[in-house]
């Protein structure tokens, strides 16, 4: 192994490593939209009166919250085809898992942020007599969405994150290129720290989104 550090030798590679970022924030995207629909479920399901689903919701959350995720990840990949004897690909399972996660998460943020909405709210609604449909789109909904936007964007960076470990199942995501692209040519110092930056490219702008966005929104609630 060459333990020598030279930035150039990755140029080559950088066509793969991009190919497998691509796919990595493909995944990612399409799992934060899944969480996002599937987590204002969930969060509606905990902040509501009905104690089955109060029980069911809670109990889905803490697991999915309380486990690591690359269980959860082996788990579906490996047990659940067997169970529902079923072929369930490497892309489909890792969708499935990314989405239950994001799903826990952002139920956590939108519970809070149905709870930060005052019951003057849901009083005027029904006031104006508008039924519950109505109420939970054009009045509940863009006031929890706008209260939890920080936390779900601090979310969707950890899920982000999180992906690269779905090259545990082959996924052909960055980490997978990246540990392919390694172990072929054994120079893992600038393939892997290439990986990373790649990484920190994506998700340090989207940390600093969130601190604007977080701060934006405590000044419009401020008013």
């Amino acid at each position: 192994m060459d333990l020598t550090f030279s930035p150039s030798f990755v140029l080559p590679y950088l066509p793969a490593l991009l190919r497998g970022l691509y796919m990595t924030l493909l995944l990612s995207i399409l799992c934060i939209s899944i969480g996002l629909v599937f987590g204002f479920a969930v969060g509606l399901m905990r902040n509501g009166t009905n104690r089955i689903a109060y029980a069911c919701s809670t109990i889905f959350v803490e697991f999915f919250r309380g486990t690591p995720v690359l269980i959860q990840l082996f788990w579906i990949f490996f047990c659940l085809p067997v169970l529902l004897n079923v072929e369930i690909g490497p892309f489909v399972s890792a969708t499935i898992a990314l989405s239950l996660y994001m799903t826990a998460l952002a139920s956590e943020a939108f519970r809070s942020a149905l709870l930060s909405i005052g019951s003057e709210q849901n009083d005027a609604v029904l006031a104006l007599g508008l039924p519950r449909r109505v109420s939970l789109l054009h009045v509940i909904l863009p006031q929890a969405f706008l209260r939890a936007l920080p936390n779900l964007l601090s979310n969707s960076v950890t899920l982000f994150k999180e992906s690269a470990l779905v090259s545990a199942v082959g996924i052909t995501d960055l980490m997978f290129q990246g540990e392919i692209i390694s172990s072929a040519t054994a120079r893992p110092i600038e393939v892997l720290t290439t990986v990373a930056a790649m990484y920190f490219a994506v998700g340090f702008p989207l940390t600093q989104i969130v601190s604007l966005v977080e701060r934006r929104v405590l000044r419009r609630m401020a008013i």
